[in-house]
């Protein structure tokens, strides 16, 4: 199998025929020939070249028999919880995740009669206690989000395999790049390709990776829920897929630096970032990442979180990550605010929790910009 960095630059590339470019064509036709096709190709059921051309690039990158790409994060979760849930069915849920999908599992489950348990940790015997006699799915997320909390994979996915449940894990954090969690025996890898697999803040679409008889039937599901992309916006994601390996390389070694700094600034209580050795996942996120990545989290004290992101003058105010600028966010206002104050409470975010997502400028300058606002 080639290298990383060559399967970024050149998995899944469609050959021009014609004209030799060197990058994939882009088809924005939504109509195409039938006659002497098993299947007609059609952008709803996820089959049209440029999809392909992305599916077979992420799935080479998550190490995965095949893959499907869709409008959102969102729409690659909920496409497979419902493929593998139904009506008195159960999934188990570590604490600590993403704040839509937390507000998914809320407000959608129950209405189509789905059984859920949030386990009191992230912790593999907590998830364990978590499991019914009619359990279906086990789900995690590592790290966590956004609090970078570990979770360790490889115990997780045995604990599940044995009682014959499938995993479903939100790789988004970490990225292809630090962590292939099939390689720890997940069975299903989810993303937010919006982030770092997208990378530059300008598309959004979500991913997932399995085997090909796992993602036969979820695209069956996705198919029905109607969330494809364009040509254009699949090109643009194959385009960003290319430098992923580069990117994410650079920002992991900027935010250690950062997560490193600012764990010693009298202005801030915490920093969560799991490249740290005092974090609690350490010696977990050593033996499954290859890298830390490019989040991390950290509390202020003496100055309100917003006044504190308002006097910022580099690093920018925004939502979502994962793109080459260096952003921050209020989870309180933002990814978790539909828990409201008590939700956030029992999910340990503190009210002036800043999440940064570090993106590829020099370290020197953002760690300057970040300790003029507490000025």
């Amino acid at each position: 199998m080639a290298g990383f960095g060559t399967r970024c630059v050149h998995a899944g590339t469609i050959r021009d025929r014609e004209r030799k470019g060197i990058n994939s064509p882009i088809y924005t036709s939504t109509s195409f020939e039938f006659i002497d096709r098993d299947e007609p190709i059609y952008p709803r059921y996820l089959n049209t070249p440029n999809e392909e051309a992305v599916s077979t690039k992420i799935a080479a990158l998550e190490e995965t028999e095949s893959a499907l790409v869709l409008s959102s994060g969102m729409a690659a979760i909920s496409s497979t919880l419902f493929t593998f849930l139904g009506k008195n069915d159960h999934i188990a849920f570590q604490k600590g995740l993403y704040g839509g999908t937390s507000n998914f599992i809320l407000q959608e489950l129950r209405k189509f009669g789905i059984e859920y348990t949030i386990a009191d940790s992230q912790e593999t015997e907590d998830l364990e206690k978590a499991i019914r006699p009619n359990t279906r799915l086990v789900f995690i997320e590592s790290p966590s989000n956004p609090l970078l909390n570990i979770t360790d994979i490889r115990s997780v996915a045995e604990m599940a395999s044995a009682k014959g449940i499938l995993t479903v894990m939100d790789n988004t954090f970490a990225s292809p790049v630090n962590q292939q969690p099939v390689l720890l025996g997940i069975d299903i890898v989810i993303h937010s390709a919006t982030k770092y697999l997208s990378g530059h803040s300008d598309i959004c679409a979500g991913a997932v990776a399995a085997n090909a008889d796992l993602i036969r039937q979820i695209r069956s599901t996705a198919l029905n829920f109607g969330g494809s992309l364009n040509g254009i916006t699949l090109y643009l994601l194959e385009r960003s897929l290319k430098t992923l390996d580069v990117r994410v390389r650079r920002i992991n070694e900027t935010a250690g630096r950062l997560a490193e700094s600012l764990s010693g600034h009298n202005g801030i209580k915490q920093v969560n970032y799991p490249g740290l050795p005092g974090h609690p996942g350490y010696e977990t996120a050593c033996r499954q990442m290859s890298g830390f990545g490019g989040m991390l989290s950290f509390e202020v004290k003496g100055i309100d979180c917003l006044t504190y992101q308002k006097n910022l003058k580099l690093i920018r105010p925004s939502v979502s990550l994962g793109g080459v600028e260096s952003i921050v966010s209020s989870p309180a206002h933002t990814s978790h605010r539909h828990l409201g104050k008590e939700g956030r409470k029992k999910e340990g975010i503190p009210e002036n929790l800043i999440r940064m997502s570090v993106g590829v400028e020099d370290a020197v300058d953002l760690m300057a910009d970040l300790d003029q606002a507490f000025a």
